[in-house]
This record gives structure tokens, C-alpha cells and sequence, in this order.
């Protein structure tokens, strides 16, 4: 009787302490790395944690691409030769760095934690993560296509220096006297260029050729002989390939291609923003999650000691101690899910916003400073969400820009359907100087001799040749034109029945209604996202209250079942009840803030504006170059 005595006023006390523990507040001591609270964590990496996060990555992102951004890729091409021949053979540089990466380098780790806001953590991503850097290559890859098409405007100088000695027996007594070989030399040096109009799509070229020639044949008149060579020639489509800005089609079409590429960079940005929001979230609903988890294992904790010593004392049956007991291990069950689930999305937070000042192989952990707002204004109705999908979607503007490469095409290949009628002209002029010895004809003076006293010409004298002169006198020659040709072609050409080109045409008017009828369906689909992203807010607004006010009244059925339990009026399983409704309404309104502040993402995304949202200004570079050479 007297233990009863003493045991019935300290389970009163326990009961009251009880009663009086805030069953919302975890009191539990975490496992997890950080806890509940988001507090710093030691560095295991042997390094010094930066005290601050760089200001270049806090810095509003540059998210557009300029054509100027891929200046960085190219070198200079004559300054760079020397180096690109010193080391096109070094083994060393054949090895890619991913590869050297050494051991002690894979073993160091930032285990610190900051604390940073959701815009932060998308900036800092954008500066950093790999990803999407490896995406940003894309339009600037598209960018070399632009001035790749430009190329072929290009004027292109070729040029060929050579010399050659042919020495061959004679064959004639009388074609080198005194020498048994026949010996002739070569000196060539030969200039051109060649030139597309981007006007007209014609070729334009001029040839300079230079030959010397050199023999011991005594019937060579001119020898050594200079002869230049100036032609210059030109080869105009009249009919395909010939049309009002048909020449820098390939370069609209380049063009256009790079835009395509800016857009889906700017689609896959938006994916990517829209994926660091749903992490950070994340991770804010799993730290919520852990609290809960752990609020209801402090509470289960509780009632077994209480009714442990209830059971010591004989004032309760064991089998509400091995309830409790139940419900505690569940509890201890529910955290370490919870605990796993907080450092999986800390984890895929960290290695998406990839903060790593430190420069270790894993970067830096990241712990949310911002909490869910579900009180937040709504906006947005389906007039204006559906007027602001049509102006920024990025999805729906390169799908707009493949219209318009696919209307290109169709231009082309209708060209392609025309007969084929080339005008071809030339015209070149040309000299001859060098020495002029006398040429014997059988023994007597013949050609260019001078025999003293005698008429000229005559028997013994011959003509005087015209080519006396040295190489400069050549090229004087050649400016008079005296001697020159020219030449003009008409060509045509076109199959019977043009098959080849029929089906390419027919193909690129296919590919045109394709893109056309994909852009109807895909604003179909981002009507329907649109419709879905503002019915899911809405409906996520009034989830969050109704389930804020679910938690409020489950706590205050809990306090009064408590107050019933205390007097008797209630047992163990009926306290466990309300307690369980109480998680789950916790865990309800976890779920609902979280889902609200991703409705407010996803219909940020559907709409286009999420990269506004965040003060992210991406637009379309204009991608046109028009290089010297690309205007003429």
C-alpha cells in the first residue's frame, strides 16, 4: 500500500510533464549530418572552408550566348601554325585531363554546410554545374556553323613555286651540236584566286602564271623564254542556283540552326532552374518531414517511460506499455526513413548547385534558408498565363524558328527544281620575251642574225624576232594585250524527269506541314500544362490551409486527450490514435507547402516566365555575321 503511496504522485508528476511537452517541436537529437537546424559542419578535406561563396558566383548569371562567345574556341590562323606543329605529335597532349585525376584529389570532400536562399542556389548552379555548361557549348557550336557558311565566300588564294630539268639523249645531229643530251629546265610560279559572289552565287577567277624555260636545242629562237599568263574567268548560274539572295541561303539556314540552338539552351535552362527549385524544396520538405518524424518518436518515448512506471506500480496493464512500446519503435522506424530521404536530397542539391570554393571532388553541402510561403498572392488567371506561354516559352519559339528553317528549305529545293544553265566567259592575255640568239639554218645565218654588210633581210640574214628582253619586259608586254584569248560557254543541263529533285521538294514541303502540325500540338499540350500548372495551385492554396488547419485542431484534440488520459478517462491506444492523426496531418501540411511552392514553378515553367521569376534575362542573340568577304 505505501509504494503505491509514493508511486502514484511521481506518476502524476510524469503524466503532467508529459502534458506539458510540445509534441510539434522535435526535442530528439538527429543523426544527420546537420541536424534539424541547417548548423555548420567541420571540413574533413584538410583544407580551410572559404569564409564567403565567391562574388562571381552570387553575381546575376550572363546566360546569353553572343556570336562573340565563341572567339575563345578559335586561333589565330597564321599565329597559331608554329604551335599547332610543334605539338600535333606530343603524346603528352593526347591524354585528356579527366584522366589524371589523382587519388588524393578523389578523397577530399567539403563536409561544410551554408546556409543560402533558392535564388542564391540557382545563380551559384548556373555558374558551375557541368551540365549545363556542356549545353551552353551548343549554340556556340552553332555559332562556327554560322561562319562556316560564311566560308564559302571566302576568296581562296592558291599558289604553286616549281622548278623541274628534263636531260634526255639527242636524236638529231642538228639538235644540240657538240653535246650528246637534249637538256630543257623548268621554272614555274603560279598565283590564283577564286572568289563566290554572295550576290550573284558566280565564281570569279584570276590565274598569273610565270614559266621560264631554259634549253641547249639550238632551234629554240626564244631561250631562255619568259612567258606570263593573266586570265581571268568567270562561271554564273543563270537558272538553279541563281535567285534574289539565293547565295547566302546556306547562311540563313546556318543562322536560323543557331538560333534553334539558343532556344533549346534556353528550354534546357528553364529545365534545369525548374530542377534546382524542386530540390531545394525538397530538401526543405524532408528537414520538415525529420522534424515531425522526430517530434513523434519524443512523444512515443515519453508514454513508454510513463507507462512503464505505471505498470511498475500496477496502476496500468502491460499491454499499454507494449503499445506504447510498438509505437515508439514504428516512430524510431520513421525517422531513419527520414533521416535517409534528408541526405539523398541534400545530396542531389549539392551536386546540382556544385558550391565548391574549396575546389575539393565533392563540392559543398547547401542548406536552404528559405521556407515554404503559402501566403504568397496568386496572380495569374488562364487569359494572362496562357498570353505570357505564347511570348516567352522557349519550347514553343524554337519550335516557331524550325518553321522558318523549314520554309528555307522548301525555298532551296524549289530552286533545285530549275534546269541547270551556266554562262561561262574567259578572257587572258599573255607575252613572250627572253633571249634571241642567231639560229642557224644548215651551216648559214638564218633567223635574228645580223651579218655586217649585207641587207636585211636577205639570204644570210634573217628576221629580227620580236622577243628580246628580259622578265619585266614581259610583264610590260602583258599589260599592251597584245596577244590574248577569250572564250564564253553557255551549258544546260536537267534530267528528263527531274526525279531527284521532285522528291527532295516534296520531302522538305513534308518536313514543312510536320513542323507546322507539331507546333499546334505542342501548343495544344502547353495549353493543357497551363490549365493543369493553374488548377494545381489553386488547388494547393487551399490545401495548405486546410491542412494547416487540420494540424492545428489535431494538436488541440491531442492536448485534450491528454488531459483525459491523465484522469483515466482515456487509454493508451486512444492517446496513440490522436497522436497518429496528428503526424499524419504534420505531415499533410508539410506536403502541401512543399507542392505549393512547386505548383508555383511548374506554372512558372509552363508559362515560360520562370527564368524572370528569378531575375534571369535570357534572350535570343542576333547571330548574323557579314565578314568583308560575305558582301560582295
Amino acid at each position: 500500500m505505501s509504494r503505491r503511496k509514493y508511486a502514484l504522485p511521481a506518476l502524476i508528476a510524469a503524466l503532467v510533464w508529459l502534458a506539458n511537452a510540445t509534441p510539434a517541436r522535435a526535442q530528439y537529437k538527429s543523426s544527420s549530418m546537420y541536424g534539424t537546424a541547417g548548423v555548420q559542419a567541420p571540413s574533413v578535406s584538410g583544407q580551410a572552408i572559404p569564409s564567403a561563396i565567391p562574388q562571381g558566383e552570387m553575381a546575376l548569371p550572363e546566360v546569353n550566348v553572343p556570336a562573340s562567345a565563341a572567339n575563345q574556341f578559335e586561333r589565330n590562323a597564321i599565329l597559331s601554325l608554329p604551335d599547332m606543329f610543334a605539338r600535333q605529335w606530343n603524346p603528352a597532349e593526347e591524354v585528356p585531363p579527366e584522366s589524371l585525376i589523382s587519388e588524393r584529389y578523389l578523397r577530399s570532400a567539403d563536409n561544410s554546410a551554408r546556409l543560402i536562399s533558392l535564388k542564391e542556389a540557382i545563380y551559384i548552379a548556373i555558374h558551375n554545374n557541368p551540365a549545363l555548361r556542356a549545353v551552353e557549348l551548343d549554340p556556340i557550336a552553332a555559332t562556327e556553323g554560322v561562319r562556316g557558311a560564311n566560308a564559302a565566300f571566302d576568296p581562296d588564294l592558291t599558289s604553286q613555286l616549281d622548278t623541274s630539268k628534263d636531260v634526255a639523249p639527242v636524236t638529231s645531229p642538228f639538235q644540240a651540236p657538240g653535246s650528246l643530251a637534249y637538256t630543257q629546265k623548268f621554272y614555274d610560279w603560279n598565283f590564283a584566286v577564286n572568289k563566290v559572289s554572295a550576290i550573284t552565287n558566280g565564281t570569279l577567277g584570276i590565274t598569273f602564271d610565270n614559266n621560264r624555260t631554259y634549253t641547249n636545242s639550238v632551234f629554240s629562237s626564244v631561250n631562255p623564254l619568259y612567258q606570263p599568263t593573266l586570265e581571268a574567268s568567270l562561271v554564273q548560274p543563270l537558272m538553279r542556283n541563281f535567285g534574289v539572295d539565293f547565295a547566302t541561303i546556306n547562311v540563313r539556314l546556318a543562322e536560323s540552326a543557331q538560333r534553334s540552338a539558343q532556344w533549346s539552351y534556353g528550354s534546357a535552362l528553364q529545365d534545369f532552374v525548374q530542377r534546382i527549385g524542386n530540390d531545394y524544396w525538397a530538401v526543405v520538405g524532408a528537414k520538415e518531414n525529420l522534424e515531425v518524424a522526430e517530434s513523434a518518436l519524443k512523444f512515443n518515448s515519453d508514454l513508454v517511460r510513463v507507462n512503464r512506471v505505471s505498470v511498475q506500480v500496477g496502476t496500468l496493464a502491460p499491454i499499454d506499455l507494449q503499445e506504447a512500446q510498438s509505437a515508439a519503435a514504428t516512430a524510431e522506424a520513421n525517422v531513419y526513413a527520414a533521416e535517409a530521404a534528408l541526405k539523398s536530397s541534400r545530396s542531389q542539391l549539392r551536386q546540382d548547385v556544385m558550391l565548391n570554393p574549396a575546389g575539393t571532388f565533392l563540392p559543398e553541402n547547401v542548406e536552404p534558408s528559405d521556407q515554404p510561403n503559402p501566403k504568397r498572392e496568386i496572380t495569374d488567371n488562364e487569359e494572362t498565363a496562357l498570353e505570357k506561354m505564347v511570348e516567352y516559352s522557349p519550347q514553343l519559339a524554337g519550335m516557331r524558328e524550325a518553321i522558318r528553317t523549314a520554309m528555307l528549305q522548301v525555298k532551296y529545293q524549289e530552286n533545285q527544281m530549275l534546269p541547270q544553265l551556266n554562262l561561262g566567259t574567259e578572257f587572258g592575255v599573255t607575252a613572250v620575251t627572253g633571249s634571241t640568239p642567231c639560229v642557224s639554218n644548215f651551216g648559214q645565218p638564218g633567223a635574228n642574225c645580223d651579218v655586217p654588210g649585207l641587207p636585211v633581210p636577205s639570204k644570210f640574214n634573217g628576221q629580227k624576232l620580236p622577243f628580246g628582253g628580259t622578265y619585266g619586259d614581259a610583264l610590260n608586254k602583258l599589260l599592251s594585250a597584245s596577244f590574248y584569248n577569250y572564250a564564253a560557254v553557255i551549258t544546260f543541263e536537267m534530267p528528263l524527269d527531274n526525279a531527284a529533285a521532285k522528291a527532295a521538294l516534296a520531302q522538305s514541303r513534308i518536313a514543312y506541314e510536320q513542323a507546322r502540325l507539331q507546333y499546334r500540338a505542342a501548343l495544344n499540350q502547353a495549353i493543357t500544362a497551363i490549365e493543369a500548372a493553374l488548377a494545381n495551385l489553386q488547388a494547393d492554396v487551399k490545401r495548405a490551409e486546410a491542412t494547416r488547419e487540420a494540424t492545428y485542431f489535431a494538436e488541440k484534440s491531442l492536448r485534450d486527450e491528454q488531459v483525459r488520459f491523465r484522469v483515466g478517462m482515456a487509454t493508451t491506444h486512444d492517446l496513440l490514435q490522436y497522436q497518429s492523426e496528428l503526424v499524419t496531418a504534420q505531415g499533410n501540411q508539410v506536403s502541401a507547402n512543399i507542392d505549393l511552392e512547386n505548383a508555383r514553378l511548374a506554372l512558372w515553367y509552363a508559362e515560360g516566365t520562370l527564368l524572370r521569376a528569378f531575375d534571369i534575362n535570357f534572350e535570343v542573340q542576333d547571330p548574323r555575321e557579314r565578314p568583308w568577304y560575305a558582301r560582295f
